[in-house]
């Protein structure tokens, strides 16, 4: 409630004069700043009394009661806000205006860290960010005085041309995604797959070439079908008697492999390896002699039910790595002698040979995603088809350990990872996605983290299992209580697998359920799917 007199009552000495002089001055004002029109709406209270100001014109008729009472307000919420005319508290904030006002503006500060990053060669990078960091000096920037600094925001962007090993782009967040390690990753196996060449002009032109042909648009095609491969251009292919072996070359390969691996699951361990991903490490493998067998993500939407046999030797792979351990319980993978994981082969005219028993095999667990009496669309039956596949073979995790032999350097790191993979999961599922197609991708993700937080936990002895399930617990019983109560089946099915107890053959066990990300119908931790 306003209280206080009425404005327009009276009119002080030169009044009018004052009025005249301070709308000049505001014209003026806006007509040499064009780009702050927010003075020009008549909705905000400056906005309301310059309307005023323009309206009473002395021995007028004056202005309208609404306009009145309009006045009254916009001056009573100036007086409350920042108090009157000559207060303390006004001239404290009319101090601290002009002290922002006199600074530097960020353009003016970009286009000097631009010019200072001219100053470097476009092909290579920053050695260190103090280069560009210190504080402007005089003549600098026009209109700028010297000293003033450059903004974190700035140097966050410029930190991006930073020159540095991956490792140290990761800690720094420039590389914030798998998906950005696989954009970053070929200028290093371009280098190593050009070791090679002896002459310093071709290991040049391959290593542009290479780093070319990555960029390129990565597509998947029907039916097992693949696009030209680098090998296969005539041009890398007439390089090929120049090039000679080299084993330092393959140890280099095999150790940056290595490296990447590990970096990947310590940095991203909550996210399966892209698919640009997977061809570098696949060149890097190809480089140290490895016959890794590297499985990209398939499209749900143009799978056409049949798998190469590289699915069905990194299924065995895995199984042989994975036997009696916690992974081999909680997702029931098929003994290392199956049938559908062994060298039965079906060649196929004019393409890659394919698994047959492996694919029959993966439509038969796929039945746990079916729920009952639902005909859900043929896409999400692929995708059920599809993420047994990475069930059986950890999606790349298990070739990569066992072919490289990470058991060891794995086995310090599998706590922690597991457990920001669990963090990742309680933390998305939290996130209130607004649109259904947004949640289903939700759950999805969230399934694929869980299984990987599996894989880790099968690298850990049992107490270190059971402080990852208390911290699981924790995390649960902090989050949204209506939430907590669907995700209680996952997270009792986790500790039941812990405990050495299986799942039936819907994936189920008393009170607990098998995480999985696709499903033919309702997914039921989705509340109203």
């Amino acid at each position: 409630m306003l209280v206080g007199g009425w404005p327009c009552k009276r009119w002080p000495a030169g009044w009018a004069e004052r009025r005249a002089a301070w709308l000049s001055d505001y014209r003026g004002a806006a007509a040499a700043h064009t780009l702050a029109p927010k003075h020009a709406s008549e909705r905000s209270g400056f906005g309301r009394l310059r309307a005023a100001l323009e309206r009473c014109v002395p021995g007028g008729d004056g202005l309208p009661p609404l306009m009145v009472g309009r006045v009254r307000q916009a001056l009573a919420g100036a007086i409350a806000r920042v108090g009157a005319p000559g207060s303390p508290a006004r001239l404290g904030q009319r101090a601290v205006q002009v002290a922002v006002a006199a600074r530097p503006s960020h353009a003016e500060l970009a286009h000097a860290v631009a010019r200072r990053l001219d100053t470097y060669p476009r092909g290579s990078g920053l050695a260190d960010l103090a280069v560009i960091a210190g504080p402007l000096v005089e003549g600098e920037a026009p209109g700028v005085a010297a000293g003033a600094p450059i903004p974190p925001s700035l140097l966050a962007k410029a930190a991006r041309a930073l020159e540095a090993p991956i490792g140290e782009l990761v800690d720094r967040g420039i590389i914030a995604s798998a998906e950005v390690l696989a954009i970053v990753l070929p200028q290093i196996t371009s280098q190593i797959a050009a070791a090679g060449l002896v002459d310093p002009a071709l290991r040049g032109l391959y290593g542009q070439i290479y780093a070319a042909f990555r960029r390129r648009r990565s597509l998947l095609l029907l039916d097992l079908e693949r696009q030209v491969q680098l090998d296969e251009l005539p041009w890398i292919a007439a390089l090929g008697p120049l090039r000679s072996e080299s084993l330092g070359a393959a140890a280099q390969a095999r150790q940056t492999l290595e490296e990447i691996t590990l970096l990947t699951l310590a940095s991203f361990p909550e996210t399966i390896l892209p698919n640009p991903l997977v061809r570098e490490l696949r060149a890097l493998a190809s480089g140290a002699g490895l016959d890794l067998p590297l499985l990209e993500e398939l499209a749900a939407d143009i799978f056409m039910g049949t798998f190469t046999t590289k699915w069905a030797d990194a299924a065995r792979a895995a199984a042989e790595l994975l036997q009696n351990t916690l992974y081999a319980r909680y997702y029931d993978l098929p003994a290392p002698g199956h049938p559908a994981l062994q060298a039965a082969r079906k060649p196929r005219r004019g393409g890659p040979a394919t698994a047959e028993a492996f694919a029959a095999l993966c439509c038969e667990r796929a039945r746990e995603a079916e729920v009952d009496a639902y005909k859900g669309s043929w896409v999400a039956q692929n995708g059920a088809v599809i993420e047994q596949s990475q069930i059986l073979t950890t999606h790349n995790l298990a070739a990569l350990v066992a072919g490289l032999g990470l058991h060891d350097r794995l086995t310090q790191l599998a706590p922690g990872l597991a457990l920001a993979c669990m963090r990742f999961v309680v933390r998305r599922h939290n996130q209130v996605a607004p649109a259904f197609k947004a949640r289903l991708q939700m759950v999805k993700n969230t399934a694929y983290a869980w299984r990987q937080a599996v894989f880790l936990l099968s690298f850990c002895d049992r107490p270190a299992q059971e402080r990852v399930l208390a911290e699981l617990d924790a995390l649960v019983a902090a989050a949204d209580p209506a939430w907590a109560r669907r995700f209680a089946p996952a997270a009792l099915g986790l500790r039941h697998a812990v405990q050495g107890g299986r799942f039936d053959a819907r994936g189920r066990a008393p009170g607990a359920r098998r995480l999985l990300g696709w499903s033919v119908g309702p997914h039921w931790l989705l509340a109203g799917a």
